[in-house]
């Protein structure tokens, strides 16, 4: 490569940038000694020349390069203090990927060749290996010439946000109707037959479980598994390889583009809290080699070891200016160059912490509510780690929503029949408003959730007492263990008509909960169709038909529920409002906006221990605005009992009537004017409106 030109280039934007004469390399590193960059012929396997960046402003080396172009593979050298006890581990025998790189050529290896320490001996001696014939190479990325056609992003109001929570292959690798080609690929995910469910669901927003560049830990190779869920990112601005169809990257912007013309957002699960390089152990791929020191929260007083907040063996220094700057780069890339809707932040506390602990007004926190493009996306905590005060429920800024875990535990146990939830679940009902409802949050703020990836499917929750995670090769030692779940008399698959019987009337009973709640509903793919994981809670590593939905088992009957009972939320402006519910005085007509009673008609004793039902009924906020008004007016009656029960039925105003329209023990029931004594069966839930006589 002997007509190459090298210049000073430019410090920004960070990254291979592709201009006309060539290309700018820039890269972040403090604590360097130099950084070279290292070309390779077009299949990786030759290291062609190494070129010293030449200069640095501040952090930032860089460098310009004339004679190659789009496509150019590349990667880094850094060289620095090998001094761990002093948190450096510097060592320019391996290669260290761009952490802006849009692209990757080659896979990844699990070899001893990429570790940084020599294996022989302990973590703080170097090894002397060359680590490049074992990492894949970043790509110069080409112009983008991707026709949106004219595809604008989409921003449904949270009140009408119904998310799905979806893996890429998960959701389409055993679908009949989406060519084989395109099965488990970003294309399948866009496929007409995938879009007609979620439409016909109901479903306005899809949001799927990671998507950036990832890379399978060495123990599950070792066991022949994979990193399913993809929780172990590499590469922030690269979507994952491994779902990569005929069309390779434009197939992941294709999908996007349909997924908007049906109206319905994506949204993005985003790991920035750790990476995918591990602990002490784990191998030099990117950050560590780059300034272990910038890139990670060390353990103070022994900084040859990682904090451990995300308990994953390493937790990222959000609070660094350069990783910040790193992160909300990242997001921006996905928000304007693939038209991405908004983010779920796994592990959220962890990026709000500051030098003394979580902090709600800490940088990152700040700087997304601030940016004018990430603060108009829909933005989603997991508002917990593992380190120290990391469960913050209810903590993080109005602009963020929150995973509601609690929200999750309660209604488990209601509808299992533990004591004493009735209290809880009327709180859930009310978009847990005791956590939320402060600081001018709405009721958005609870990300409702029943089931997610991490835990049993709804299926299972209903069918297992117990996990059973054999397959995972941790001797059934992983997973949650406090699942609030019940089996209904069998442990697994069974052709007893009553249990099966009991399970459905379960499952219905979680879901029109789910979806009447204030708040936002998250369903977990394959739930509406009764998808089951054989009792495996935690299917992390299962890239297999235990994780892969299967279409050709779905439950019709439990299927069109869904439907029934999200199209009942969608035509119940009620049951998705946008402030909470107080039982304060409505100055349209002098009633409270929310009404509480027992099944006998009479005011609820939330001091009995023994209460496991009530009627509910709900209009509009008093707190909102006149306009927002619809004159909505539900009415749901809730029964915990083993009894079948009368509900003494509320007189409605004059000129109305009531109108029984969903009964979770009677699915198919079609809507009839109610009677004053209503029947309501043992454990079942039904909804009730308002209607003009």
């Amino acid at each position: 490569m002997t007509d190459l030109t090298v210049s000073e280039g430019r410090p920004s934007p960070l990254g291979a940038t592709v201009d006309a004469q060539g290309v700018n390399f820039a890269v972040f590193s403090e604590h360097a000694h130099k950084i070279e960059l290292c070309l390779f012929s077009q299949d990786g396997q030759t290291e062609l020349t190494r070129i010293p960046l030449p200069e640095k402003r501040g952090a930032i080396w860089h460098g310009h390069i004339s004679g190659i172009g789009p496509g150019q593979l590349y990667g880094y050298r850094a060289h620095g203090p090998w001094a761990p006890m002093q948190g450096h581990r510097f060592n320019p025998t391996k290669l260290v990927i761009d952490p802006y790189a849009r692209a990757f050529h080659g896979t990844w290896h699990q070899a001893p060749e990429t570790l940084g320490h020599d294996p022989d001996q302990n973590d703080l001696m170097p090894s002397f290996v060359d680590s490049a014939p074992f990492v894949p190479k970043c790509v110069v990325p080409k112009v983008d010439s991707f026709d949106w056609q004219g595809d604008r992003h989409l921003f449904h109001r949270w009140s009408d946000t119904v998310i799905y929570e979806a893996h890429v292959k998960g959701l389409t690798q055993r679908l009949p109707a989406i060519p084989e080609e395109l099965r488990g690929t970003y294309e399948g995910l866009g496929h007409p037959a995938v879009i007609d469910h979620l439409k016909a669901l109901g479903v306005t927003a899809l949001e799927l479980l990671p998507v950036h560049e990832m890379v399978d830990e060495g123990f599950l190779i070792g066991k022949g598994l994979t990193n399913y869920w993809g929780y172990n990112s590499i590469g922030f601005f690269a979507p994952a390889a491994r779902y990569f169809g005929p069309n390779g990257l434009d197939g992941f912007k294709t999908m996007v583009r349909s997924l908007h013309a049906a109206g319905i957002e994506v949204l993005l699960d985003v790991v920035y809290n750790h990476t995918a390089e591990g602990n002490h152990l784990g191998p030099t791929l990117s950050f560590r080699g780059l300034d272990n020191a910038s890139y990670y929260v060390l353990n103070r007083g022994q900084q040859h070891r990682y904090a451990n907040d995300t308990g994953t063996g390493n937790t990222v220094r959000a609070a660094h200016p350069m990783v910040l700057r790193l992160i909300l780069d990242s997001l921006r890339f996905w928000v304007t160059e693939m038209h991405v809707d908004g983010f779920r932040f796994d592990l959220a506390t962890t990026l709000g912490r500051e030098q003394h602990g979580f902090a709600a007004d800490g940088g990152l926190m700040d700087a997304l509510r601030q940016d004018p493009v990430l603060s108009t996306v829909k933005l989603i905590a997991e508002p917990w780690d593992v380190g120290p005060g990391g469960y913050q429920r209810g903590a993080f800024p109005p602009e963020f929503s929150e995973w509601n875990d609690a929200y999750r535990d309660t209604v488990r146990r209601f509808w299992r029949g533990d004591a004493h939830t009735a209290q809880g679940l009327a709180s859930a009902l009310m978009g847990s408003a005791d956590a939320f409802d402060h600081s001018g949050r709405r009721p958005r703020a609870s990300v409702n959730l029943v089931t997610a990836h991490d835990g049993f499917t709804l299926a299972d929750l209903t069918a297992y007492n117990h996990r059973h995670n054999h397959a995972n090769g941790e001797n059934n030692a992983d997973g949650h263990h406090a699942n609030f779940s019940d089996n209904c008399g069998v442990e697994g698959d069974t052709d007893i008509p009553e249990v099966l019987k009991k399970r459905a009337l379960r499952q219905r009973n979680i879901l029109a909960t789910l979806f009447f709640s204030q708040g936002v509903p998250m369903l977990l793919a394959g739930d509406e169709m009764g998808h089951t994981q054989h009792g495996n809670n935690n299917a992390y590593n299962q890239d297999n038909e235990t994780s892969w939905i299967d279409w050709s088992q779905a439950d019709d009957d439990l299927l069109d529920f869904v439907r029934r009972v999200i199209g009942f939320r969608r035509d119940h402006p009620t049951l998705r409002q946008e402030h909470f519910l107080h039982a304060q005085e409505r100055p349209a007509d002098e009633l409270p906006d929310v009404a509480w009673r027992g099944l006998d008609g009479r005011p609820v004793n939330w001091r009995d221990p023994l209460l496991d039902g009530f009627l509910v009924i709900l209009r509009g906020a008093a707190e909102a605005p006149a306009y927002h008004d619809s004159h909505d007016v539900v009415l749901l009656a809730v029964n915990g009992l083993q009894d079948d029960q009368t509900v003494q039925m509320p007189e409605p105003e004059q000129g109305f009537h009531w109108v029984r329209a969903l009964d979770t023990a009677l699915p198919q029931a079609d809507p009839r004017p109610a009677l004053p004594q209503e029947p309501l069966a043992a454990t079942s839930l039904v909804a009730f409106y308002r209607a003009a006589s």
